[in-house]
């Protein structure tokens, strides 16, 4: 991780919003050196994920597809199971879907390091908190 790495400690923030706010800083939109066609961004740790809140009937109602290869290999998986199982992945898939979907984007995904409690092992990259003001 670089100096310039930033640290994420939420409690029960909105997930969407969350996520927003974290793939600005993966993209690096809140530099002025903001150039969209290069990385410019700084790594993230977000921890705590298990305490994120979803707004509306999203509980009940997302759902997360994936699909197998085979003929009517579709899974589907309700955002609670989720939550109860996965909380970093749920996290990760939200800021994926805010990032480019080319080269850089996958460039700028690897800087991400989510982790479900509210402990990490980027203790000696020294990262700073990020405020983020978001509900």
């Amino acid at each position: 991780m670089s100096p310039g790495s930033k640290g994420q400690a939420d409690f029960g923030r909105i997930m969407t919003l969350l996520a927003a706010e974290v793939a600005k800083v993966l993209r690096g939109k809140n530099k002025p050196t903001f150039t969209p066609h290069v990385d410019t961004g700084d790594h993230v740790i977000v921890v705590n994920a298990e305490k994120i809140r979803v707004t509306g009937k999203k509980l009940e109602q997302k759902e997360y597809f994936r699909h197998s290869g085979y003929p009517g290999g579709s899974r589907f998986t309700k955002l609670s199971m989720m939550l109860e199982k996965q909380p970093e992945r749920v996290v990760e898939m939200a800021v994926r879907g805010m990032l480019p979907k080319n080269k850089l984007g996958a460039q700028q995904y690897r800087k991400l390091n989510v982790y479900a409690g509210p402990e990490h092992p980027h203790a000696a990259q020294k990262p700073e908190v990020l405020e983020i003001s978001v509900r």
